[in-house]
């Protein structure tokens, strides 16, 4: 059981910032974009705004932060976003922000903005740098869980897990087509290089015989298994979901070729599609409960945590447990296209 309660460690610091009351936020968007993070931005913006609080946009994630790319931002400045894809805060990977000096420089830019704590919204990477950078310079920050990987520990979804899971359905759907017409084989690769979310959930709403996933040692012995019983039984033409780990799609194709040489074989890697588009309905109110929750957390002293949603409530995920431990895949997920691919 996920222990949502956050017990704050007396931090051994020297290099302090130390604000007292809150009066004025950071918000940023790191790693990889998502659809949602547009929403949750105007959700953290206009409810900082709602308290009174001046909030600062930080553009191109980490590096904006340690390069004062910071613009004040108002009501206005997130009015018709939250159907909008992409960030309009822009996005990068940092390198310079996993060096001390580069956090240094960030902290400097805190203080010349007067920003008293941030919201971060990434993935694991981004809110592992979150946490650092608190520790080190006793910084309040909240994270949102922007990825559409879903592989965050303490959250049933991330924000721009739902639009890319209906994006993937989309284009599976499309393929089905294809593959049914010339009696194929398709190996579909979609993101997900260390968690399996995205291609076990896809393979079930498209109707795909088999998942290939990071969480499961799926060698050819297994996927022949898949191929006898959803081919051999019925029909000729398939599909078969592959996570980008391991070699991906293209690996498994290979070796599906090699062995079973009769049967015509696609591959089709879905790439950045995944990412774009405008977020679906579930990911804009989530992202909106989510930016509101983050305000909330810092209003009641809250610092190194994740906003979650388990069982539909809002809760608060130390940093330590939403980076470190691992999201496990559902058995009953699996067992459950075993038995819809037979």
């Amino acid at each position: 059981m996920i222990n949502v309660r956050y017990l704050r460690v007396p931090l051994q610091c020297k290099n302090t910032y130390h604000m007292g009351k809150i009066k004025s936020i950071g918000i940023l968007t790191s790693g990889g974009d998502s659809p949602g993070m547009n929403a949750a931005i105007r959700a953290v913006t206009r409810s900082a705004i709602f308290e009174g609080w001046k909030v600062f946009g930080i553009y191109r994630g980490y590096d904006g932060l340690i390069e004062g790319d910071v613009k004040e931002f108002t009501t206005e400045s997130v009015s018709g976003i939250i159907f909008e894809g992409g960030t309009i805060l822009k996005t990068a990977r940092s390198k310079d922000f996993m060096t001390q000096e580069g956090r240094a420089k960030a902290f400097e830019t805190m203080k010349k903005f007067k920003i008293d704590a941030l919201v971060v919204i990434g993935g694991n990477g981004s809110l592992s740098g979150a946490q650092e950078f608190s520790s080190e310079f006793d910084i309040p920050v909240i994270g949102l869980p922007g990825t559409i990987d879903n592989d965050l520990y303490g959250t049933d979804n991330t924000i721009g897990y739902d639009t890319a899971l209906n994006t993937i359905m989309e284009c599976v759907d499309k393929i089905h087509d294809t593959a049914n017409s010339h009696n194929r084989i398709f190996f579909i690769e979609v993101m997900g290089r260390d968690a399996g979310f995205l291609a076990m959930n896809s393979a079930i709403a498209a109707g795909a015989e088999a998942a290939i996933i990071p969480e499961s040692s799926t060698d050819i012995d297994q996927l022949a298994a898949y191929i006898e019983r959803g081919i051999r039984k019925s029909k000729r033409s398939s599909i078969v979901i592959v996570s980008e780990a391991d070699g991906g799609a293209m690996h498994y194709a290979e070796r599906m070729h090699n062995e079973y040489p009769e049967f015509d074989v696609r591959v089709s890697i879905l790439g950045y599609v995944q990412r774009g588009g405008r977020p679906s309905a579930v990911d804009r109110i989530l992202a909106s409960r989510m930016g509101v929750a983050a305000i909330e957390a810092l209003k009641e002293g809250q610092r190194n945590v994740m906003i979650g949603v388990i069982n539909d409530k809002m809760v608060n995920i130390p940093f330590a447990q939403a980076v470190k431990k691992d999201k496990p895949i559902d058995d009953e997920l699996i067992n459950v296209l075993g038995i819809l691919s037979t």
